[in-house]
């Protein structure tokens, strides 16, 4: 198959060599040049080191040229830039193409999922392309050393899951279908919110029953939030769910995890994006996590906590007092 990857960054870059290297044909596409002339000349990706990236895969800049060379369009830049990928890509796009969406995220003003927000793109443009989410626990740093990953392909059009599922069939990543497209991204979303927490509270010195116990709670608050939202309750107990929310609050390559470390730490919220060096999901999800709280009148106090570490500048010591004081309940 033609599979155009957008985004070179260690996302697109390692879901492009597993695809590569299962024999099918594919191109990565960056806004940037400089990037693309690296990447093509380096076969290494600054952030993937002792990964190195098959000749078989080619690199461009050109918007035209990534879309027609795609029977399949992955999209793996960060969750702001889906939509203005998405509308730059639209007029190119030829019917029948099949559009993946990898990365994780809600949109902050409308509340759209990330698949939601390509089909509203590709709609202005005249088209009706089949979308599929693909989530679950899952580091590039890991997919990138063919590692063992287990994935879902989420979406209402199950015939465009499965052939998504068939195009990994045979890497590294053994992929599940999942009907609950919404869940799914709900999941993939808020898990970077609660990975924060997780992060903070090893930044602050406590140990695993604090983790243990954040990592619980919070996929408790996603589902409930989902199920408010008419999503299917096994998708928070599958990979998609609880492992992505395990692996992201856990692994030393969390993004995450690393900067509510820092900010547990002492750092500032800017210091620790910094120091981290890419995109910190978890920040761009967070506006849309306290909105989606607010609209559906779920109290969700640890992603309420983060917001107001993140937003309010609030000490995180006095922030654990008050979790810690709410009233008591039953499990």
């Amino acid at each position: 198959m033609k599979i155009t990857v957008l985004g070179a960054g260690t996302w697109g870059t390692a879901l492009g060599r597993a695809l590569s290297m299962n024999h099918h044909e594919v191109c990565i596409w960056s806004r940037f040049p400089k990037e693309t002339e690296e990447l093509s000349g380096t076969r290494i990706h600054p952030h993937l080191p002792g990964s190195v990236i098959p000749d078989s895969i080619c690199f461009t800049s050109d918007i035209q040229t990534a879309a027609d060379h795609a029977e399949y369009l992955l999209m793996a830049v960060p969750s702001i830039y889906t939509r203005e990928t998405s509308r730059d890509f639209a007029p190119y796009i030829r019917p029948g193409t099949i559009l993946i969406s990898a990365a994780k995220g809600i949109e902050k003003d409308t509340l759209m999922t990330l698949t939601e927000v390509i089909r509203d793109e590709i709609k202005k443009a005249g088209g009706s392309n089949p979308v599929v989410a693909l989530s679950g626990p899952t580091h590039a740093e890991e997919v990138a050393r063919d590692l063992p990953t287990l994935i879902v392909c989420a979406s209402d059009d199950l015939e465009a899951a499965r052939k998504v599922q068939l195009l990994f069939d045979g890497t590294c990543i053994r992929p599940y279908v999942n009907p609950d497209e919404k869940g799914v991204q709900i999941c993939g979303a808020l898990k970077n919110v609660e990975a924060l927490a997780v992060g903070i509270a090893r930044g602050l010195g406590y140990g695993d029953n604090t983790c243990a116990a954040l990592i619980t709670r919070g996929m408790e608050e996603i589902r409930r939030l989902g199920m408010a939202m008419n999503c299917r309750e096994k998708t928070f107990f599958g990979l998609a769910g609880i492992g992505d929310l395990i692996v992201t609050a856990t692994s030393n390559h969390s993004r995450n995890n690393r900067a509510g470390f820092l900010i547990g730490q002492g750092k500032t919220v800017e210091e620790a994006v910094a120091m981290v060096g890419m995109v910190v999901e978890g920040m761009n999800a967070l506006p849309a996590a306290v909105a989606l709280c607010e609209k559906f009148g779920m109290d969700m106090p640890i992603i309420s906590s983060v917001n107001a570490i993140i937003h309010d500048k609030a000490a995180p010591t006095d922030v654990v007092r008050e979790l810690m004081g709410r009233s008591l309940k039953m499990e």
